[in-house]
């Protein structure tokens, strides 16, 4: 099966931002043959601080994704974290993505499924890999029971270890693959230290490589990166996004042989 990949910055900061990462997205699909996912989100709704950045919501958010989709070709990816934004969101993006504090969220779960819009499903720091046989079949039960014919997939991103850390254990992979031949790898977010940065979330961007190519190894059909020109400005997730630049020669890593 041919890899997908999905990138784009952590939250909406800015129109320039969101060119910027597209353009560099139309460049690498040029280039490398691939069709990259671009993904943003209009809403962080489950930062650690009360007065962390959360991006433009939901109306602005929406049309702002709009114009990359419209003016770069892109499919486009994006959150949702409550019921009623599924159906906006599905009329802008190709993908609704489910964040992993809210996988078991049925009523969510639901409403994504409704849309007949692409779900990806990522796992929940505490389940395990056989555990997201249930979300899934929420969505895929609901699709089935409307006539819709479309895929789930779901993501890896780490598991809870002690505190403000996490821990992959990749054979989550091969787990998750006996339900949905798509399961993608969050390079990123699997390299967090939850809430360990005095208010905000931690990380270190300099296990993303490695954490993409054990995931090949492991039969990862799909890889999540949030990238940006300049992380450690980034507004959300900045210890943890990866650099702009260093997308191409990664993703190139995944497709060789």
């Amino acid at each position: 099966m041919k890899p997908i990949f999905i990138a784009g910055p952590c939250v909406i900061e800015s129109s320039e931002l969101l060119d910027i990462v597209a353009e560099k997205i139309v460049e690498i699909n040029r280039c490398l043959g691939t069709e990259i996912i671009f993904k943003a989100s209009f809403d962080k709704a489950n930062r650690t601080s009360l007065s962390s950045f959360r991006g433009p919501g939901i109306e602005r958010g929406l049309q702002m994704l709009a114009d990359v989709k419209s003016k770069y070709g892109l499919r486009v990816l994006t959150d949702i974290h409550e019921s009623c934004q599924a159906e906006p969101a599905a009329e802008v993006c190709d993908i609704l993505q489910i964040p992993a504090f809210l996988c078991r969220q049925t009523d969510l779960l639901v409403a994504a499924a409704k849309t007949g819009r692409t779900v990806n499903i990522k796992k929940a720091q505490f389940l395990s890999g056989t555990d997201m046989r249930y979300p899934l079949q929420k969505v895929t039960d609901t699709f089935k029971a409307l006539g819709i014919e479309q895929e789930c997939w779901l993501t890896e991103r780490g598991n809870a270890f002690g505190y403000n850390n996490l821990v992959v254990d990749f054979r989550n992979i091969p787990d998750m693959l006996q339900y949905t031949p798509r399961v993608i790898m969050d390079c990123t977010h699997s390299v967090q230290r939850p809430g360990g940065a005095d208010g905000k979330t931690g990380g270190d961007r300099r296990f993303v490589p490695q954490m993409a190519l054990a995931a090949k190894a492991f039969g990862a059909t799909g890889y999540f990166f949030e990238v940006h020109p300049d992380p450690d400005k980034g507004l959300s997730d900045a210890a943890n996004m990866l650099q702009l630049d260093d997308l191409k020669p990664l993703v190139e890593k995944l497709l060789a042989e």
